[in-house]
């Protein structure tokens, strides 16, 4: 069992301690080109990544977001431009086209695009950014960092990555052999080249689960950084507790556990269920309130199927979407928070649980096991122990008293962070890396220039190769762009296959909803 503190890990780091309550000034009219895969959709990549952006924009900063473009028109969030700035324009916001995963529509698989048209439609031909951010790089990143590996060395902008989504763990949960064993392997290797290049010089991983992936994929420890997650501590507190919503959920005062978390397969679901049915067979008198849902009713429809007959019977409860003060009275008002996925890197669902004062029964394994602190602010059960974790969460739900201690430490856990912190530690890796590039670029010219006319006495053949500029930079552009498509290939075949399966889960999702469709048909007419 885990019992590191909430903010347990380490990194191996060349820059310098800074003061993170204060904003570095550096870095105030610096162009950041931020680029994330899902932008919009209220999940917790697109809030943390929302929260820096606009942390950094009210600081001074330029950024240019690019993301897909939003496939779902519902809980959606614009970020605000910066007072300090001038016009919107400045601070522009562009959607890249892409093809929208059928099991959870918020992701594109990104269509290839140019860094040099993205520099472009953001700040301009004449002013590429000073730095790339990677918020959980996938298709859209990969494609960002596999071309400027491609350029000279004094051509590539330095690159920040934020690891927050666990894409291999995802392949082997939602595809069948032997696709699942071709995806990860495909997914390791197409990451650990890309992280281990030189062009890369931050990856912020927020558990210790994550900074065993990197290593085991040889990225190099001293570009690895801790980045926890904070939680809206006012927002998410115990004061929120309703008690007309808890005899809504619960009319005969029965225990209430609380899951929040999209509706999709690879959330851990069919262990929920399980438990569920569990509890029921043990005779506990409790209500479970799922909160969440998927823009494709029918991956939703599946996953509810897997709780009859008890959401027949009224004990599993599902909420739908809830945002804001709904969604804090739905974490306040629950009694004990239930977490079965195996695959978040950090779990940002549970760190607001615990600033809620409910206390968590997490399974081990990803982001939950650095923040739950096992018999403090909750229990921690090997994953696949199915009778360990309802014999955890049964001891809280009947132990009043157990429960009202670990909500005052669960609360004062969540709280000893915050997101102005964890920004401003984002703020000043992005400072001290752009003056690194700076200080670089000062010093590279002449020792180029020296390397040129060095190699032009050694190799006459490539001084006259390269005599004419306009020869050299089109012989040049053309090895750059046949390196490019060579790499674009590979990841290009790979999307193309995990496409194939795609179509065919769509197909089959299109002929369950139709089995459905005549199924109740048929109850109606019976």
């Amino acid at each position: 069992m885990s019992t590191k503190p909430l903010l347990a890990g380490c990194g191996s780091t060349p820059y310098p301690e800074h003061d993170l309550s204060q904003f570095p000034d550096a870095l105030r009219g610096k162009r950041i080109l931020l680029c994330t895969e899902s932008f919009g959709p209220v999940n917790g990549v697109s809030r943390t990544t929302l929260m820096l952006v606009t942390h950094l924009r009210e600081h001074g900063a330029q950024v240019a977001v690019v993301a897909p473009h939003n496939h779902t028109k519902h809980n959606t969030f614009s970020p605000p431009p910066s007072p300090n700035l001038g016009p919107a324009d400045k601070q522009p916001e562009v959607r890249v086209t892409g093809y929208p995963l059928p099991f959870n529509p918020e992701l594109s698989i990104v269509y290839p695009v140019r860094n040099s048209t993205l520099y472009s439609r953001t700040f301009g031909d004449d002013s590429p950014p000073d730095l790339i951010y990677l918020a959980s790089p996938a298709s859209l990143g990969f494609q960002v960092m596999l071309q400027l590996r491609q350029q000279p060395r004094e051509n590539q902008i330095p690159v920040i990555c934020n690891f927050q989504t666990d894409l291999a763990g995802y392949c082997e949960i939602l595809f069948p052999a032997p696709l699942s064993q071709i995806a990860v392997f495909a997914f390791d290797a197409v990451q650990s080249y890309l992280f281990r290049h030189s062009s890369v010089k931050t990856i912020f991983y927020p558990s210790r689960f994550v900074r065993r992936y990197l290593m085991n994929q040889n990225v190099q420890e001293s570009k690895l950084d801790l980045l926890t997650r904070g939680v809206n501590a006012e927002l998410f507190n115990p004061s929120r507790r309703s008690e007309e919503l808890r005899k809504e959920i619960a009319p005969n005062g029965e225990i209430i556990f609380v899951t929040v978390s999209r509706i999709a397969g690879e959330k851990g679901f069919d262990f929920l269920a399980k438990v569920a049915k569990e509890f029921d067979a043990r005779g506990l008198n409790f209500k479970l309130y799922i909160v969440g849902g998927n823009r494709n009713p029918d991956v939703e429809k599946d996953v509810q199927e897997l709780f009859d007959p008890l959401r027949e019977q009224g004990k599993v409860i599902f909420a739908g979407f809830k945002v804001g003060e709904d969604l804090a009275a739905a974490y306040a008002s629950g009694d004990v928070f239930l977490h079965c996925s195996v695959t978040e890197t950090f779990g940002l669902v549970v760190l607001e649980s615990m600033a809620s004062g409910v206390p968590v029964v997490a399974r081990d394994e990803g982001g939950p096991s650095d923040i739950v602190q096992h018999g403090d602010t909750g229990f921690l059960v090997p994953p696949h122990d199915l009778d360990g974790f309802v014999t955890k969460a049964m001891k809280l739900a009947q132990d009043k008293q157990q429960r009202l201690r670990m909500s005052k430490d669960a609360r004062a856990a969540a709280c000893e962070d915050t997101w102005e912190r964890i920004n401003n530690k984002v703020a000043w890796r992005m400072a001290d890396t752009i003056a690194e590039r700076e200080h670089e670029q000062g010093t590279t010219p002449q020792s180029t220039q020296a390397m040129s006319a060095t190699a032009q006495q050694l190799v006459p053949v490539y001084g006259w190769l390269m005599m004419n500029n306009a020869t050299r930079e089109l012989l040049m552009r053309r090895i750059v762009d046949a390196r490019l498509m060579g790499g674009l290939g590979v990841i290009i075949t790979f999307w193309a296959v995990t496409g194939c399966y795609m179509i065919f889960t769509e197909i089959l999702l299109w002929v369950k909803g139709r089995m459905r469709a005549g199924e109740r048909k048929a109850v109606v007419a019976s």
